[in-house]
């Protein structure tokens, strides 16, 4: 039977002589669905990524096959610290790690997720939420995966400043295909907390769709982001030169599409909220976070107020050449919009902690024959998943979320 594996799984490799253990890491990445080799291997002795092809010696451990530490429940957030004690959490931090996560930005605010928690195997799980698909703006479910992605990320920052490793699994069960991931509290944290230093930014980090200075982005800063979402496996790339004009070009026909489309209108009309609105301010995008009309510039900022004059609302002057960031992937499916919504949001996260601000520029992805030509020509990152607008600016203001005692389910 051939080797397979899961992310978070402990590779062995045995002396050829004795048979004792010569060297061990965690599997990080996968290059295959069904598991099989190769993998990406952090070795515990280097805590060096490197990319495995497992011989005979070599032998899988699964994540949780032996009962790990307990820890003790000290009831604050705040330091990833090691604890013993308890086993589970308790109902209070579970709910506000899921808090956490439903932080995360989705189209629209739609928040397209639920989630659930098992006290007696540690283990958090997320399912997608038909109540945020956006049927004429997101037929495929690509933006709700993105969505769920990121409050996947969340949780896993959370999950991490809380005092926690753990293993996360895209797409653990083939035959259910609304449960999108796992997380599983696996040890306490040791001397690797990436990624709880991003947890200052996930309660602070709004959309903002007001103007942006034009300030270069400083080099240190980009090669962060870049990072960010390589960690995720995810390309990101600063657009520049005529590819910049290119994007915006789209984006603005998109826009303009998207104001005379009535399947749009009506997605829109269901996420959105005006000042006299009655039904309850649980989700969508409300009139304080429209932001102010373009008055000039290029910025193609999405019209929440799908064309409509909106009194007091004010005009703004925005960018002329405004810092757009394309993240992409090789491969458009399902786990591929996973990977992207996690890596979307840690380089948000990241970016929030740099002092700027962003929005995103999702017009043209919403589309088919506009997505594809978004593409860098000279990049293999064929598919486009997401644009972000980065800069220096006003961060935003917090739109309204669901209650945690609707999006999550707490098991014994």
């Amino acid at each position: 039977m051939s080797m397979r594996a899961h992310v978070g799984d402990q590779l062995i490799v045995e002396s050829p002589t004795t048979g004792a253990t010569e060297r061990d890491g965690e599997i990080v990445g996968l290059h295959h669905d069904d598991g099989t080799p190769p993998y990406d291997v952090r070795w515990s002795d280097s805590d060096r990524i490197t990319l495995v092809f497992p011989g005979p010696d070599a032998h899988i451990h699964p994540t949780g096959d032996e009962p790990e530490p307990q820890r003790e429940e000290t009831g604050r957030r705040g330091s990833a610290t090691t604890h013993s004690g308890a086993r589970s959490l308790s109902e209070a931090v579970v709910m506000s790690l899921v808090e956490d996560a439903t932080a995360a930005p989705s189209m629209h605010n739609a928040q397209p997720w639920r989630f659930e928690y098992s006290r007696r195997s540690r283990v958090f799980r997320l399912r997608a939420d038909l109540r945020g698909a956006l049927p004429h703006s997101d037929p495929e479910l690509r933006a709700l995966h993105i969505g769920c992605g990121a409050a996947l990320m969340n949780l896993r920052v959370a999950v991490a400043h809380e005092g926690w490793e753990a293993a996360t699994r895209l797409l653990p069960d083939p035959v259910d295909p609304m449960l999108l991931a796992s997380v599983t509290l696996t040890r306490p944290l040791g001397d690797e907390a990436d990624p709880a230093a991003l947890y200052p930014a996930v309660r602070t980090r709004h959309t903002s769709r007001y103007p942006f200075a034009e300030t270069e982005i400083p080099a240190s800063v980009r090669s962060a982001l870049v990072d960010a979402a390589h960690r995720e496996h995810v390309s990101l790339s600063f657009v520049s030169g005529w590819h910049l004009q290119y994007v915006v070009d789209l984006a603005l026909e998109a826009e303009a599409r998207n104001l005379t489309d009535p399947g749009v209108a009506a997605d829109l009309a269901r996420f959105t909220r005006t000042t006299d609105d009655t039904r309850p301010a649980t989700e969508g995008v409300p009139e304080y976070a429209f932001g102010p009309r373009r008055r000039i510039g290029k910025v193609p900022v999405r019209d929440f107020a799908g064309g409509k004059s909106i009194p007091g609302r004010p005009a703004a002057d925005f960018e002329t050449f405004p810092h757009l960031v394309l993240l992409s992937t090789s491969r458009d499916r399902i786990v591929d919009w996973l990977r992207t919504g996690q890596a979307v949001e840690r380089v948000l996260l990241r970016a929030t902690l740099a002092g700027l601000s962003a929005s995103f520029v999702t017009q043209a992805l919403e589309w088919h024959d506009l997505r594809w030509p978004l593409r860098d020509p000279t990049s293999a990152m064929a598919h486009v998943q997401m644009v972000l607008r980065l800069g220096y600016g006003p961060r935003g203001r917090q739109t309204p979320r669901r209650p945690v005692h609707d999006v999550l389910d707490i098991e014994p």
